[in-house]
């Protein structure tokens, strides 16, 4: 089938070839002769299958055969983060274009006095998280008493952030005789319950994720000790050779740190997470897409709003805590046409968590062994002993052993909790949702949630990370007493 066989108009079409598409993805194929038809739907497909062309070229196609009265939105897109609001906007802003409609976006995190003159301008369809659209409606600047479409864009990802209390909000500022679509990649119990409350016998589109996981992503498994992992980590990177890297990594704490121990390996790295600045993540995500970066260390949140044509390879650094955001992480890559490749590196700790997206999968994902890094693998020459590595463990001299376990019998305790060794990963089991751990420093500082109108990623305020020990002095120069409380900032 082609998108000439749709239904759309002829300025669609021409929009759609120009970003290269010449067939519709199967979401596509089912969604759009269903919401021109008239009704509304609910729809399991997983994140890049195509989902956002599937619901805003048949809006833009409806909303163009009809004026409004050009000041208050006629079509609502909710979704449940910046990222993915900016995603989606980009997208319907491109067609809508086309065909002389008004598209703006607008979320929590940047100062709200841009989108007000925006949305005083005049708009008719607007892409908003649930936070600052209850801001805006409260104020008065948004009157939504003329909305015909309300999609919920990731609504499973919208209730695990806790927007439950905003929709109900938003619900009640909307017009009953309305065309309601939600998209979601899960269906749980709250899911079904939102779907019976919100759509009029909706017809069901259901794409399984086993096709779309299996497709153009070539999976692989490291099991490697967890003191390991960064330096498994680093040789994956060294082995790109400049190419892109999305390495995820389960809090914004370790994301943090995971970037600065990159960094010191000479990589020109940066994270992204829910504790950055609205303009600092957009501007990191420009860089990341120019290839000005070259690993990006994300957490969870950016799993869905991250949409970059030719990435070669995502690294769960942390395996995630539910199966569905391991779908959602290695759905970074192999999309647009591109081949892709997701590594996920697995410590004895997460081989529950593996379990769980395996049967999830309904297979098992391949695993392969990287020579002196992984488990039952070999040791470099050169490498007399390596803690924790079975194979090492086995063939290491007696006396080497001997020696490595005196030298850390002698070590002496210093001030202050120190470090924690490198590639030491978390052992929570939540997303970073912003409910999980207490965020860290970074090397630019404190990192603080934005301040400006209402977050839009669940969550309490970061805070300070660890501290570690100050080095030993000299022997030849009399040390000062320690005094309480002092230690400098651990990184």
């Amino acid at each position: 089938m082609s998108f000439d066989h749709l239904g759309l108009r002829p300025e669609l079409l021409k929009a759609v070839s120009k970003k290269g598409y010449e067939a519709p993805t199967e979401i596509q194929a089912r969604a759009i002769p269903v919401i021109l038809g008239g009704r509304d739907i609910l729809a399991r497909a997983q994140t890049g299958t195509g989902k956002t062309d599937a619901f805003a070229l048949p809006i833009v196609e409806v909303l163009s055969g009809s004026h409004g009265n050009g000041h208050h939105p006629r079509a609502l897109v909710l979704t449940p983060t910046r990222e993915l609001a900016l995603q989606v906007g980009e997208s319907i802003k491109a067609y809508a274009r086309k065909v002389g409609l008004r598209c703006t976006v607008a979320f929590g995190g940047v100062r709200i006095e841009p989108q007000i003159e925006r949305l005083q301008r005049g708009i008719d369809i607007l892409v908003a998280t649930p936070g600052r659209l209850l801001d805006l409606a409260e104020q008065g600047f948004l009157n939504l008493a003329l909305i015909e479409f309300l999609i919920f864009d990731e609504a499973d990802r919208m209730l695990d952030l806790g927007f439950s209390r905003e929709i109900g909000q938003i619900l009640e500022l909307l017009p009953e005789d309305r065309r309601t679509m939600l998209f979601s990649a899960t269906y749980s119990p709250q899911i079904r319950a939102l779907a019976s409350r919100m759509l009029k016998n909706p017809e069901n589109v259901e794409i399984t994720p086993e096709v779309i996981t299996a497709e153009a992503v070539t999976q692989k498994i490291h099991f490697v000790e967890r003191d390991n992992k960064l330096p498994l980590l680093l040789h994956l990177i060294d082995r790109q050779k400049g190419n892109r890297i999305l390495v995820f990594a389960r809090t914004r704490t370790w994301a943090n740190r995971l970037t600065d121990k990159i960094a010191a390996h000479g990589v020109n790295v940066a994270a992204l997470h829910g504790s950055k600045s609205q303009s600092l993540r957009k501007r990191t995500l420009e860089e990341f897409k120019a290839g000005e970066i070259h690993v990006l260390v994300a957490t969870d949140v950016a799993a869905r709003g991250l949409d970059i044509s030719d990435l070669p390879l995502v690294v769960n650094y942390d395996m995630p805590g539910f199966p569905e955001e391991y779908i959602h992480r290695i759905g970074r890559t192999g999309r647009a046409g591109h081949s892709g490749v997701a590594v996920s590196l697995v410590c004895p700790e997460e081989h529950d968590l593996l379990a769980a997206i395996e049967k999830a999968l309904g297979r098992k994902i391949p695993v392969e062994a990287v020579k002196g890094y992984t488990q039952d693998s070999d040791i470099p020459d050169g490498v007399l002993y390596r803690p924790g590595n079975p194979v090492s463990e086995k063939k290491a001299p007696k006396a080497i052993k001997a020696l490595v376990a005196d030298k850390k019998g002698a070590k002496l305790p210093v001030r202050g909790k120190g470090p924690k060794p490198a590639g030491d990963g978390p052992t929570r089991t939540k997303s970073d949702s912003g409910r999980s751990g207490k965020p860290g420093d970074t090397a630019g500082g404190k990192v603080r949630s934005p301040k400006a109108g209402r977050s839009d990623e669940r969550g309490g305020k970061p805070k300070a990370g660890g501290t570690g020990g100050k080095p030993a002095r000299p022997a030849s120069r009399p040390a000062k007493p320690a005094k309480p409380g002092r230690g400098r900032t651990g990184r």
